[in-house]
């Protein structure tokens, strides 16, 4: 348990460190203004230089990253082997219930919810015909 913790720790920092070398990384179409001289092309690392190295960097830390995510899911694998499903879970606690219910010689009682509440009905008005010299006009209804 302590290894997964370790290693979800180690998952977060590569990921974060892989998303800012990324974002530092200059794209393809930048060269382009540096070579008619708008912007200096020359850095600590060299013209090239910075460029291999965060390749080779964000390489690196994806390579890692990925191992990464094979050792985390071998190890919840691992761990999950020998517990028991959910669904069993859920049909062990329903006979768990009933014998519950033998065993107090009556059933439980019932939880009134929502769905057991009376819902009040509404009767609609009852619909007035209009008589025929009185066609197309609207009519309210008479109480």
């Amino acid at each position: 348990m302590m290894s997964m913790t370790i290693l979800l720790i180690v998952q977060i920092l590569l990921a974060i460190s892989m998303i800012a070398l990324i974002l530092i990384q200059r794209g393809r179409g930048a060269d382009a203004g540096a070579a008619f001289g708008s912007g200096a092309s020359s850095t600590v690392f060299g013209a090239r230089g910075a460029a291999s190295f965060l390749t080779r960097t964000t390489a690196i830390l994806a390579i890692l990253f990925f191992t990464n995510c094979f050792a985390l899911s071998y190890l919840a694998g691992k761990t999950t082997q020998g517990k028991e499903s959910v669904m069993r879970r859920a049909e062990s606690a329903t006979v768990l219930e009933e014998a519950v219910k033998k065993a107090a010689g009556s059933e439980a009682p019932k939880a009134v919810g929502a769905a057991d509440a009376e819902v009040p009905t509404v009767k609609p008005e009852p619909r007035v015909e209009a008589p025929a010299e009185n066609a197309g006009k609207p009519t309210a209804p008479t109480n």
